[in-house]
């Protein structure tokens, strides 16, 4: 709890996606430390978008990434969909405030427009690129060649901006020096300045980029802690130095850079869902603009208490060797200082693991609730007593690791098998058998005591009269209701198929192979 020591502000924090595509699972990830992070301290959780590059912008992203937290759990205490005091929570809605901070930076002598055109920008990397300096950089070396107001007579800058000419204004980095800050997970992180480019702070749309914006942002809003992915980490001298600039230094947040997760080869892509056959994004996914489909976990059948225990746990851990947390004992474990620094591994056998044990965690009323919206093209369902339903989730879960997987494990429930592995019995059926089954089913259509336990009662002692082993018959009888060599105690499954199914089942397979 060292970095929270003397601090006297409230505790605030926040997610500022961008409106491009599918939440990716790295995402959520940011979404729930901030959360957890937030509900421990008594802090509150903003949604800030961010969505200042308005040539990636996707419709529908903005309201997908809200119903995706909504599913997880992980509501906002503030946002474009739940208000607050400190809005507007939508960045392209900010967007005359920025001009005046870039502005300021300028009469500072820390910024300066730059009037460069895409052709003069890319001459410019032709020309002085080398073997040495393959990619050049808008840098200290190289801004006094180009057409800026750092090269241009204070009469011409006027003149140009007087006209209307397109330009962006450019943060001034100094070409020497260090720069640094402390990370909450890393500890002291430190950039040779010398190795930074000036960035983009305000595009000639007006509209600024992302280096501005947060910084600009995450004041007015009093944000008293960031985190974000480790990939930001080479933006932080940029980030550093505008705080510096703007708002001193101890106005600015603690930071924490968040480690990557992993896929088998390397960093976890929102593209690698397909390549590996697991989901990425924390729900489906439909990109207007290809119509491209991606999976999500949600769909795949993971329960929302699962997916944010799993994720919960890429790159944290309380200390412990415990492995299911609750949100609510995740928000009483989570600390900053037990997130790991390196990069970690995703395991999709894992996660399904994870979800297994919280389908046997979930009360079975809501669990048969989950599960009923993986049945909609069984119209035998709808009329099913609830009850009865409830029995049957309870009988099957600890078989499943999906949602979806209850389909197969209890489809046989509602609709005679559409395939029967009649060649498991077919070489061991003989006369014998087709007498005992026939006897069975008048004995089962007699019983008036239709439960598992007097099934079974009544199958032995007739196996008994006839000398048969039961274990030679419970084969037989199992194909006979479910079609193959799965599901639970194949008398719970007569019992709730009822009499009159369970007779008809026996009554048709036995027909059929006495006929062979």
């Amino acid at each position: 709890m060292g970095y929270l020591c003397g601090m006297s502000k409230k505790v605030r924090v926040r997610f500022a996606p961008s409106p491009t595509g599918g939440l990716h699972l790295g995402g959520v990830r940011t979404v729930l430390y901030n959360y957890l992070f937030a509900k421990k301290h008594g802090g509150d959780f903003i949604v800030r978008i961010e969505d200042t590059d308005q040539s990636r912008y996707v419709p529908g992203a903005e309201e997908y990434i809200f119903d995706c937290l909504r599913w997880c759990g992980l509501e906002p205490d503030e946002s474009v969909q739940h208000g607050g005091d400190f809005g507007p929570y939508r960045q392209s809605e900010r967007k005359p405030l920025y001009r005046d901070y870039a502005e300021k930076l300028i009469a500072q002598g820390d910024a300066y427009y730059a009037f460069d055109t895409p052709a003069e920008l890319e001459a410019m990397r032709e020309q002085y690129k080398s073997d040495q300096n393959p990619a050049p950089q808008y840098d200290h070396t190289l801004r006094l060649r180009m057409r800026n107001s750092l090269t241009l007579s204070p009469e011409e800058v006027d003149r140009l901006l007087s006209a209307g000419t397109p330009h962006v204004i450019r943060i001034l980095m100094p070409g020497t020096g260090m720069i640094g800050f402390t990370d909450m997970i890393r500890g002291e992180v430190s950039f040779d300045m010398s190795t930074v480019d000036d960035k983009v702070l305000l595009k000639a749309d007006g509209m600024p980029t992302y280096h501005l914006a947060v910084v600009v942002d995450d004041h007015l809003m009093q944000i008293s802690h960031a985190f974000r992915g480790e990939e930001w980490l080479p933006s932080a001298p940029v980030h550093v130095r505008l705080w510096e600039k703007l708002f001193g230094r101890a106005a600015m947040p603690e930071w924490a850079h968040l480690p990557l997760i992993l896929g088998p080869n390397g960093k976890l892509s929102k593209r690698d869902g397909a390549k590996y056959g697991f989901p990425v994004f924390a729900m489906n996914w439909t990109d207007p603009k290809t119509g491209e489909n991606v999976e999500g976990f949600r769909e795949r059948g993971f329960l929302p208490e699962a997916f944010i225990n799993l994720l919960a746990l890429l790159g944290w851990n309380d200390g412990t060797e415990k492995e299911l947390f609750s949100l609510e004992e995740l928000v009483q474990a989570f600390s900053m200082e037990r997130v790991h620094s390196s990069g970690a591994k995703f395991d999709y056998e894992k996660a399904k693991w994870f979800n297994h044990e919280w389908l046997l965690r979930e009360p079975v009323q809501r669990l048969a609730f989950s599960v009923r919206s993986q049945f909609e093209s069984l119209s035998s369902l709808s009329s099913l007593n609830s009850l009865k339903w409830e029995k049957i989730v309870a009988l099957v879960r600890d078989r499943c690791h999906l949602l979806t997987d209850f389909v197969e494990q209890t489809r046989y429930f509602f609709e005679y098998p559409q395939e029967v592995d009649r060649a498991a019995i077919e070489p061991k059926w003989n006369a014998e058998k087709t007498s005992f089954f026939h006897e069975l089913v008048t004995r089962y259509g007699s019983e008036t005591e239709w439960q598992a336990a007097k099934l079974e009662e009544l199958f032995k002692s007739l196996a008994s009269e006839r000398s048969i082993k039961p274990g030679e018959l419970m084969l037989p009888l199992r194909i006979m209701l479910v079609g193959g060599k799965f599901g639970p105690g194949v008398f719970d499954i007569a019992d709730i198929l009822g009499k009159e199914e369970t007779i008809q089942r026996i009554g048709l397979l036995t027909a059929q192979l006495s006929n062979n």
